[in-house]
């Protein structure tokens, strides 16, 4: 909706990764060298942490996009809570490697045939496994194990770990020890500082065309770090909302006011969210609600005023939003049939 209202040629924020969006901050930059150096090595793990929405599959989606597809095999996998041998099946299976009814035995005689082959051909195999905060203990060895693969001297297989903080943790293990001798690059991505998130939110606008329709006033670039505390994907969540609020208030100045309208509004949506989880109740709790129950007139002269006054607030203020989005979006409509008659009469005029 809001790509053509502003003339854009796509969506800017999207919370998918993409790495044509990929902008090269100074934090990014010098993870990028880190990583460089480790794929030069041709070897062992090049681990990439942060906090969800940092970007680390934005990063080496980018690193692999530069590199040579005549010379690199790479594949991606996502880690669930994946057992040992279904780690191997996961390789296999996005490797193109036939994995269907094979045990282990079968199907580590198959990997390292797939990789000699390449290897063979002058080409080297990577793999990236996102979410690697996920992988047991046992998972992790098998991938150690697959790095053991060598032919003439040289490793067969490279592997990036991507994943949150707590990974960190998890490497740190004393029952980890060998694998942590096969890690050459590690790197932890952090958030962008106040100038690069205005920078960040230019670049991707400027990627899809835009011509400064909207125009940010001043201010609203801080709004948005203080917002999104400078993570990627809460950047974009934002901005998202921003354009999409722009766009149905049929605004073409945006300024830190709106930010903060939009982050409440995201706010509230979340914790909306949240309310509406099912809770476990303790059985303590149980008893004492049974024993209030039980009481004649207990709920009765329970003071649930307050509650009710912040409830009506919310709902006057949802009702009031609700009203300036169907005006807007009537406006939409109408804008919407005229151009259609427009055109219809067009059509007459070309058939006469």
């Amino acid at each position: 909706m809001y790509v053509d209202f502003y003339g854009l040629k796509a969506a800017p924020f999207q919370l998918t990764p993409d790495h044509r969006f990929f902008f090269n901050s100074s934090v990014h930059t010098r993870a990028n060298a880190y990583l460089t150096y480790g794929l030069s090595q041709g070897e062992g793990f090049i681990v990439v942490t942060g906090d969800v929405g940092a970007g680390k599959t934005t990063l080496v989606g980018y690193l692999l996009s530069t590199l040579d597809t005549s010379k690199y095999v790479a594949a991606k996998i996502v880690t669930t809570q994946l057992g040992a041998d279904d780690t191997l099946r996961m390789v296999a299976s996005v490797f193109g490697v036939p994995h269907e009814g094979a045990d282990k035995a079968i199907l580590l005689e198959r990997l390292e045939a797939f990789l000699t082959g390449h290897q063979s051909e002058g080409r080297r195999c990577l793999l990236v496994v996102d979410e690697a905060q996920n992988l047991s203990f046992q998972a992790l060895e098998e991938l150690r194990m697959l790095s053991n693969f060598q032919n003439k001297g040289q490793a067969q297989l490279q592997s990036f770990l991507l994943g949150q903080p707590q990974f960190r943790r998890t490497l740190a293990s004393p029952d980890l020890d060998q694998f942590r001798q096969r890690i050459i690059a590690s790197y932890h991505l952090g958030p962008l500082n106040t100038e690069e998130t205005a920078k960040y939110v230019e670049h991707r606008l400027t990627a899809v065309g835009w011509s400064n329709n909207p125009h940010f006033e001043d201010g609203v670039m801080n709004r948005i770090y203080e917002h999104s505390g400078g993570v990627p994907r809460r950047i974009n969540a934002l901005c998202s909302r921003l354009l999409l609020f722009g766009c149905l208030e049929e605004r073409h100045n945006l300024n830190p006011e709106d930010v903060d309208q939009v982050a409440e509004d995201l706010q509230n949506e979340t914790e909306t969210v949240l309310d509406h989880r099912p809770v476990s109740v303790p059985h303590q709790a149980e008893s004492h609600l049974a024993d209030v129950a039980a009481t004649p007139g207990a709920v009765a002269s329970a003071d649930f005023s307050g509650d009710i006054r912040r409830l009506e607030g919310r709902m006057d203020a949802l009702e009031s939003q609700l009203r300036k989005r169907e005006q807007a979006f009537r406006g939409a409509l109408n804008t919407f049939a005229d151009y259609l008659q427009s055109l219809s009469a067009d059509i007459r005029k070309a058939g006469d």
